[in-house]
């Protein structure tokens, strides 16, 4: 079996780091530290709970004045470095946490802090709280940071941005009107960096499923402009793809489906269990005299508990496939069990859609 996630917080994780504090806090209590992470409640808690619980104890052993313990994080992360500890380890999202909880009064404090610590760990979650209590001044110095010289930093004014970065608190504001933050990803649009580069789609494809409109206007300014840009663009357009928006279709070249044909559709296995795999194959047939360029996905139709279907689309390839040809098509779907989501037995359907069209749908029965 796989090791659970949040054991990255373990007890030789724990040695390293208390050994590194005491280079910079001679007096730091370790054997204290140690009591008070390992509580009767370690065990239960999850990933993000157990760095809420190291920030918290983290700050027991610290002083009372923030500017003071944020001085002791920042000389302390040069010692982890030294001490073998490399940047971008997610053990110390703690940091930022640590700035996101207790720095909302010391904004000049919290924000040059920031600017540091994302240059060992990424602090994309924890500016978001700042964003909405502030968030022209906010963006202004996350405009600034577009023009830092590291990297991470830079990735930082886009990331920390995003209308709805997974797994972090939305932005209300910025999905309603996403105008404040575009002249930060036009600044970053040519980014040296394919890190940074990939947080500008990455942030695109968040506004996309609010103001789709204004990702549109986007790429018909971008594209074309460089090889990077294009492949920026159609990273940020994967959610109007999958959704065959009509327009992002005929923008990335995909076009009428008039000369292509769906022949022989059928499912191989009409009854899946759970664990079990979901098998179906048909013909493409492009009955055109040229090349036609294709963009072939399924929808799958997942049965919810209240008896409704949930619809996920999948690509199967995008591509073109050549005149008067017919390609035989077989994909496999799991129903393996997974912890993201719950299958629910009884009916389901999957779709074969063209370029965003969507054809006709077959069902199939999930059983335990």
């Amino acid at each position: 079996m796989a090791e659970l996630f949040k054991n990255i917080y373990n007890k030789t994780f724990f040695n390293r780091f208390t050994s590194s504090v005491k280079d910079v806090v001679s007096d730091f209590d370790t054997e204290s530290f140690f009591k008070e992470i390992y509580d009767k409640e370690w065990e239960n808690k999850e990933l993000k709970q157990r760095m809420r619980h190291i920030t918290y104890v983290f700050k027991n052993h610290l002083s009372n004045n923030f500017k003071t313990n944020v001085e002791i994080i920042l000389k302390l992360i040069p010692v982890l470095e030294k001490n073998g500890f490399k940047p971008n380890n997610l053990e110390f999202i703690f940091f930022p946490d640590f700035i996101e909880i207790y720095g909302a009064n010391n904004y000049e404090t919290s924000v040059n802090a920031f600017e540091i610590i994302t240059q060992f760990v990424s602090c994309e979650f924890a500016v978001r709280p700042f964003i909405i209590n502030n968030q022209e001044t906010m963006l202004k110095q996350m405009f600034d940071w577009s023009n830092h010289k590291h990297s991470m930093v830079r990735r930082l004014a886009t990331e920390g941005c995003r209308p709805r970065l997974p797994w972090a608190m939305a932005l209300p504001a910025l999905k309603k009107n996403p105008e404040p933050i575009i002249s930060i990803l036009e600044n970053l649009k040519d980014d040296v960096s394919e890190s940074v580069r990939r947080s500008v789609a990455n942030n695109l494809n968040d506004i996309s499923k609010d103001n789709p409109e204004t990702v549109i206007d986007l790429v018909k300014k971008w594209k074309g402009l460089t090889k990077e840009t294009d492949s920026l663009t159609k990273h940020a357009c994967r959610t109007l793809l999958k959704q065959g928006n009509s327009e992002i279709m005929k923008l990335f070249g995909f076009g009428a489906i008039d000369k292509i044909k769906i022949t022989d559709f059928a499912i191989i296995t009409p009854i899946v269990k759970i664990g079990g795999i979901l098998e179906f194959s048909f013909n493409l047939i492009n009955t055109c005299k040229t090349e036609s360029k294709i963009r072939l996905e399924y929808g799958l139709y997942y049965q919810k508990a209240n008896s409704s279907l949930s619809k996920k689309v999948f690509k199967i390839s995008e591509k073109n496939y050549l005149e008067k040809s017919t390609t035989k098509i077989n994909r496999k779907q799991s129903f393996k069990v997974i912890t993201t989501r719950k299958f629910h037995i009884g009916e389901h359907q999957v779709s074969i859609i063209i370029n965003g069209i969507e054809l006709e749908k077959i069902s199939f029965k999930l059983i335990e």
